[in-house]
């Protein structure tokens, strides 16, 4: 969460109180360990990997199933699988919005911070002038890595946002470290440090030279914090417990299968001299009727219970997820459009959810974008502009077209229209329809009122124009 203090303890904005971020900063490196976990289970680093057992002779496998990239990946392609669209109302102009986010390929910036929401519960942007010459620069929006930035808000209702802090930590070129630059963006200006270490009150620690104020023109600290969801937590932060559990199943089920291919061999009422070689037959052995007996020591194994529980963890963790196995005998490829709403029922009230909290931080990279269009004489009123987020689900396109035709003459067409999957503007289509219905009666009227005459001679052509009084006379005399 955003750190809160109490800004009124603040003489100037623009100067923060070097203890106050040195708190900070060290209360925002105690959450590391946590979010490297986190990205440490995405990866398929799961704990799996670090089991140990006391005894040297038991099998110790390690089989990873990744539960975590799986509910991340499919939540992420949910939300941003089709492009977030932004709607203006009331005639607004938005196109240099939109030129600036097409030119910054925004919706692949979207993804990337859809998948830190899903992972770590939140994600970072900057937003950043990038020089193409000397008097022009293109707005552009940099994500930010979690671990290393955070922002501090007044403690009001409003929580309004006073500072975004963000540090980079330095190399130099043969690998070893080279302290760190710790950034400061204040609703005016950039204040840099460049430190040893990443505190900024030990002595000697601040190199010299700094700190550097450099003015900046966004109209507010441009560090914009998503959330994931209220309580801050990724997608399946809550399920490692049955993610471990799971693979802890699924290794121990491989080395049971392991010890029953070494099962010992054991000989009663006989005896066997020397080492047994691969292939070998065990030739002159007493019979049966003597108790002589050979068998194998094999540990039984019940593979129905195992495999019982293991479908009991994998149904808890996609319940508990809301994220539903796409590879279950439901989703069939025949299902109708609306059946597979209901099937996603759950995962699609999780997207709802997720998109409001979304949305708080789209519209607050709005506003950063309105603000530096205004300076640039490019007034853009971001108020205005609709978020549109549209779940990435299959279409049934033709249940949807035989929906909107059979409402046609009961719900206006500027709503039925709204049907169709995102990428079909309802108000263009109204206006691609009425062109397509003038030229159809504009052809037609062409018809009637122009007879293909093609190449007929003169004598052919008058033949043709009698035959045409001579039908239209008989026309009128029919309706006299």
């Amino acid at each position: 969460m955003a750190f809160k203090i109490d800004a009124t303890l603040i003489k100037n904005i623009d100067q923060p109180p070097l203890n106050m971020l040195n708190y900070f900063i060290n209360l925002k490196n105690s959450r590391r360990f946590h979010y490297d976990k986190l990205e440490r289970y995405y990866l398929g680093k799961h704990i799996i990997f670090d089991r140990e057992f006391s005894n040297l002779g038991s099998k110790n496998n390690k089989v990873m199933t990744n539960y975590a990239k799986y509910i991340v990946d499919m939540v992420t392609g949910m939300i941003t699988g089709n492009p977030i669209t932004y709607i203006a109302d009331d005639g607004n102009d938005i196109s240099s919005i939109n030129d600036s986010f097409n030119k910054m390929d925004i919706a692949a910036h979207d993804t990337e911070l859809e998948r830190d929401l899903s992972c770590f519960g939140k994600a970072y942007e900057m937003a950043y002038l990038s020089a193409i010459s000397d008097t022009q620069t293109v707005e552009k929006i940099a994500l930010l890595d979690v671990r290393d930035t955070f922002v501090i808000t007044d403690d009001t209702e409003d929580a309004n946002v006073l500072y975004g802090v963000y540090m980079i930590k330095k190399l130099n070129l043969d690998g070893s470290d080279n302290g760190y630059l710790i950034s400061i963006y204040t609703p005016n200006v950039l204040i840099q440090y460049r430190t040893i270490n990443g505190t900024l009150l030990a002595d000697g620690n601040i190199q010299d030279g700094y700190p550097k104020f450099t003015k900046h023109y966004w109209g507010a600290e441009p560090i914009t914090e998503f959330k994931n969801n209220t309580q801050e937590q990724g997608d399946f932060e809550q399920l490692i417990s049955q993610i471990d559990a799971y693979n802890s199943l699924q290794s121990d089920r491989i080395a049971d299968k392991d010890a029953f291919v070494d099962a010992i061999l054991l000989g009663y009422g006989t005896q066997i001299d020397g080492t047994l070689e691969k292939g070998q037959m065990l030739d002159g052995l007493p019979p049966k009727s003597e108790g002589t007996s050979i068998e194998w020591l094999t540990k039984t194994l019940d593979e129905s219970q195992a495999q019982t529980l293991a479908d009991s963890i994998s149904a808890d963790i996609h319940e508990m997820s809301n994220v539903p196995d796409m590879n279950d005998q439901n989703f069939a490829g025949n299902v109708s459009g609306e059946a597979m709403k209901y099937k996603l029922f759950g995962l699609l009230n999780l997207i709802s959810v997720k998109s409001q909290s979304l949305k708080k931080g789209l519209r607050r990279r709005l506003e950063l974008m309105g603000n530096m269009l205004h300076i640039k004489a490019q007034n853009v009123d971001s108020s205005d502009i609709r978020i549109q987020i549209t779940p990435n689900i299959p279409v049934n396109m033709v249940d949807t077209i035989n929906n909107i035709k059979n409402a046609d003459g009961i719900i206006p067409r500027l709503v039925t229209y709204g049907w169709l999957p995102e990428g079909y503007d309802p108000n263009k289509l109204m206006e691609m329809m009425q062109q397509q219905n003038d030229d159809q009666i504009a052809s037609q009227q062409k018809a009637f009122s122009e007879p293909a005459t093609g190449n007929l001679d003169n004598s052919q052509q008058e033949d043709f124009r009698n035959d045409s009084n001579t039908s239209q006379s008989n026309t009128e005399n029919d309706n006299n």
